[in-house]
């Protein structure tokens, strides 16, 4: 018996409630005909574009959380490529026939990824069942089945279904998260420096945030050192390209050879030259940066060099933010030997605030890198008042995604 050629787009059309595929960057790369038909909009307004700006929140509701949550959701298929069910969401879309009218409408959402032959995301699978009909229906009806139609039961069940859905995964999420924190407390330990190594009690914050996902920790680093010569500390951030054990090894090679590099060097640019010339025989180094800065509290200056990395931010008292971006190169491993780095040096008032982060704080997917850059310093100018640990858990919480971020963050605050 000859086999038949079976035409999975087809079949993708006919599937049973709203389904849509999402490229990694959130574009409608298809519909089928359930979800044309109860969004209420045309192939041609779904299809190519980007997810929120056919759904957006409504702009007359400010406490709306759908496309947040959403975004969320979408963000930790990506980053785990694992299946994400979502609770309950309140979305309201804009009427397409009354332009400027919003209608209260409630989902069921589940979001899984596609893999494509590298093993990373190429499409998600976004499905979504309208629960409206059923909220309304228990509204009117108090919860008695008497009052509810058959389709109000048909949600319900598929309701139940995901509750049980959203049971199983939190348990696995919290077996994952507790190795994922085992994990990254370890890795934080063994960056912390020592307290003797800040030995004139500088106020100083240090936090770390891995990627989300089990194993994607471990790019990023930081470090604080006393320096020879004086009243001056070196504060470094650095990250490694990749994630995992083999970035950690990494990872912790680059910050002890910077860390003894930068007691013995004139300045921060020569530091990283030695780090650049060390980092060319060091395997999975590729691509990393790094920032130094020697702070010297007897003339209140900051001289600083950049491997790469983006440029640490000096908050003065009186709120002016400034970018430490004069003396930027390329990466650890891309300088030739006989070219030394660049180096600037500024001045700050006793009471400014120095800030070293990674890039997991700034950039975002679809989004230049100089609004997360301003986003940034608008928090920094905001908070400035606040001691530096209460800063750094501001900073943290007004910058990270609400579901986490897609790359490691860590972040430094020196009180000068």
């Amino acid at each position: 018996m000859a086999e038949t050629a079976i035409d999975y787009a087809a079949v993708f059309q006919a599937l049973p409630g709203m389904v849509a595929l999402l490229t990694p960057e959130l574009v409608y790369a298809d519909v089928n005909e359930e979800f044309v038909r109860v969004s209420g909009r045309s192939r041609e307004q779904l299809v190519g574009r980007y997810l929120f700006d056919v759904f957006p929140d409504n702009p007359n509701d400010p406490a709306a959380t759908g496309m947040r949550n959403l975004e969320a959701s979408l963000y930790r298929v990506l980053a785990t490529g694992e299946r994400d069910t979502m609770a309950l969401q309140r979305y309201d879309i804009e009427d397409p026939e009354r332009p400027g009218e919003w209608e209260e409408r409630y989902w069921s959402p589940v979001n899984a990824p596609l893999l494509g032959p590298d093993g990373k995301v190429a499409l998600i699978v976004h499905r979504v069942e309208e629960v409206t009909e059923l909220i309304r229906a228990r509204g009117r009806s108090g919860g008695s089945r008497a009052g509810r139609n058959s389709r109000a039961r048909v949600l319900e069940a598929e309701l139940y279904t995901r509750a049980r859905e959203l049971q199983e995964l939190n348990e696995r999420l919290r077996l994952a998260h507790s190795r994922e924190r085992q994990v990254a407390l370890a890795l934080q330990e063994a960056m912390l420096p020592a307290g003797r190594q800040v030995r004139h009690h500088h106020r100083a914050a240090v936090r770390y945030r891995p990627a989300v996902g089990a194993l994607n920790v471990c790019g990023d680093w930081y470090d604080l050192v006393d320096l020879v010569g004086g009243h001056r500390i070196g504060v470094s951030v650095g990250d490694v390209v990749g994630h995992g054990l083999a970035a950690a090894g990494v990872m912790g090679q680059l910050r002890s050879a910077l860390s003894a590099a930068s007691r013995v060097a004139e300045g921060p640019a020569q530091a990283l030259d030695v780090l650049g010339r060390y980092a060319n025989v060091v395997d999975g180094a590729e691509s990393a940066t790094a920032v130094t800065t020697f702070v010297d509290f007897d003339r209140n200056t900051v001289t600083y060099s950049s491997a790469g990395h983006l440029p640490p931010v000096l908050v003065h008292p009186d709120g002016r933010t400034e970018f430490l971006d004069r003396a930027t190169d390329t990466p650890l491993d891309a300088r030739p030997d006989p070219i030394p780095r660049p180096q600037a040096d500024t001045t700050f008032t006793p009471g400014a605030t120095l800030v070293l982060y990674t890039d997991g704080l700034v950039e975002r997917r679809r989004e230049d890198i100089d609004v997360g850059l301003a986003r940034l310093a608008d928090a920094l100018r905001r908070h400035r008042d606040q001691d530096p640990e209460t800063l750094a858990d501001t900073v943290l919480l007004e910058l990270l995604p609400p579901g986490g971020a897609t790359d490691d963050t860590a972040l430094v605050i020196v009180r000068l």
